[in-house]
């Protein structure tokens, strides 16, 4: 198996982890030794690691559904707000609804707060939003700061469609380095060999925003992977945190 490079974990600002390679797996291969017995033991190996893997724990379904109900009662109020704020603002729809790639490239409807004019949205989801961006309105702009417009995929998370953390879902054709993302990333798709999720390892380490830089796009990727590999729920808490610290608290989206 090609190797993936482990990222460290409590770093605060992003570092690549990208290396040249053509070929990734996200789960080890074992050849048992001869005999019935060799892949019998090797089958059941098998077994217990596909439990433990994103999207095989019922642990991590149960967590998601739990703290996504939770978290949608805690927030009902400010859901109302919002709610209100962007109909008296800007003419449309209060969400904004848009297919994505979900798990195993299977696609779903995601939902967000709308925060761009409704006559200037992009439903593909191939012009990304950069800094500034005129598309953006007033109240707009405050939600993808504070990251409020990702309340609604908590809907999402309690369909099964989406986890609370795990790699950001990606509209298909969506560019990186002005390429389509899976011919800039040949393992581009193991990403999806787990539920999409909220938030994720690749954005709480810096890798949030743009793609149109090929460095970040590749390393991006690589962080999903990483994610993946050494899940657990522990580290999914640990994101949490850091998300609320990072996104919630100090607002650093665009």
């Amino acid at each position: 198996m090609a190797s993936i490079v482990t990222a460290t974990f409590d770093r605060n600002s992003v570092a690549p982890i990208r290396r040249e390679r053509t070929e990734i797996s996200v789960r080890p291969v074992e050849f048992a030794g001869g005999g019935t017995h060799g892949a019998y033991r090797a089958r059941r190996r098998s077994r217990r690691r596909a439990r433990t893997e994103p999207s095989s724990s019922i642990a991590k379904r149960i967590f998601d559904v739990t703290a996504a109900s939770g978290a949608l009662l805690f927030f009902a109020p400010l859901l109302i707000v919002i709610a209100v704020a962007i109909k008296l603002t800007s003419p449309g729809p209060v969400l904004f609804f848009q297919y994505r790639y979900g798990y195993r490239n299977r696609r779903f409807k995601i939902y967000k707060f709308r925060t761009m004019r409704a006559d200037a949205g992009d439903v593909r989801g191939v012009r990304q939003t950069v800094q500034g961006d005129a598309r953006v309105t007033p109240v707009g702009r405050i939600l993808r700061k504070t990251s409020l417009d990702e309340i609604p995929q908590l809907i999402n998370v309690i369909k099964g469609d989406m986890s609370l953390v795990g790699p950001r879902p990606h509209v298909p054709g969506m560019l990186a380095a002005d390429l389509p993302y899976e011919h800039l990333v040949p393992y581009y798709f193991q990403r999806h060999t787990a539920r999409p999720g909220i938030t994720g390892l690749a954005q709480v380490s810096g890798c949030r925003g743009s793609t149109a830089e090929f460095g970040p796009a590749v390393s991006r990727i690589d962080y999903d992977l990483d994610y993946i590999e050494r899940w657990s729920l522990r580290m999914d808490i640990m994101i949490i945190i850091r998300t609320i610290r990072k996104e919630f608290l100090s607002g650093s989206g665009f």
